[in-house]
């Protein structure tokens, strides 16, 4: 017998996942069947989609949460699934890639996936990355609507904490949401080194080690964005935003 969850009256507290939608799309069956089987057992409604197609009109009929994407899909692939959804609506974008290719993962970060993994990854850290990317869209939710006070400008560079806007030169730049969190954090402390185990912790919720590629890559997106002069590495310990000399 299906298990069944109370909703918005306080009984779901120790099912952190349940009434939120996520939409799986990934065309082998031991894989979709997997994800789905463990984020059901985290409390999430899921629903699953084998083609570019159907992840599409599913998404825009049943408007999920959360997406889990699958890069190589028959019909037409992840990343045009991924920029037709978010053309409907902006929703968080996991993205699953076979290769181990950064050239992958930043045309993911570009058109509008918040975050990857690379197979064969662990169950375990999907449904913990799931977690980090809902409670990221709960924390800009509720940004929006008690706004800090004032705009940060760093030089050329104008954060909007309130609109969660970036602006260099005074052109908007497109970022996702993680791209956001991750200037900002760097942006928290200008010139600062941080390391990849405290900005993936801070950003991503996340403290495993594993993970600091993903950070790479990101920074290697933003960069793109705001321009690669404005963020230095410090090998062997991580990344800091550069800011005008006074």
């Amino acid at each position: 017998m299906e298990q069944t969850h109370t909703s918005h009256n306080g009984a779901t507290a120790a099912m952190p996942g349940a009434q939120r939608r996520v939409l799986v799309v990934e065309d082998d069956p031991t894989i979709v069947d997997a994800i789905a089987a463990r984020l059901r057992a985290e409390g999430f409604v899921v629903q699953t989609a084998s083609d570019g197609p159907a992840a599409v009109d599913t998404a825009q009929a049943w408007q999920p949460d959360l997406l889990i994407l699958d890069i190589m899909l028959p019909g037409f692939d992840g990343l045009e699934v991924c920029r037709r959804v978010q053309a409907q609506r902006p929703v968080p974008v996991l993205m699953l890639t076979a290769r181990d290719d950064e050239t992958d993962m930043l045309v993911g970060l570009g058109v509008g996936a918040d975050d990857y993994m690379t197979k064969p990854f662990s169950m375990r850290e999907l449904a913990a990355r799931v977690h980090v990317l809902l409670r990221r869209v709960e924390r800009a939710a509720l940004a929006a609507t008690t706004p800090r006070s004032g705009i940060l400008r760093l030089g050329e560079l104008e954060i909007d904490h309130a609109q969660r806007r970036v602006r260099v030169r005074s052109e908007d730049v497109h970022l996702t949401p993680t791209e956001f969190d991750l200037l900002v954090c760097l942006a928290n402390t200008p010139r600062a080194v941080l390391s990849r185990e405290q900005l993936l912790a801070e950003v991503w919720d996340w403290a495993d080690a594993s993970g600091t590629r993903t950070v790479d890559s990101h920074i290697k997106a933003l960069r793109r964005k705001i321009g690669a002069e404005r963020i230095r590495t410090v090998h062997g310990v991580g990344y800091a935003l550069e800011t005008p000399t006074p």
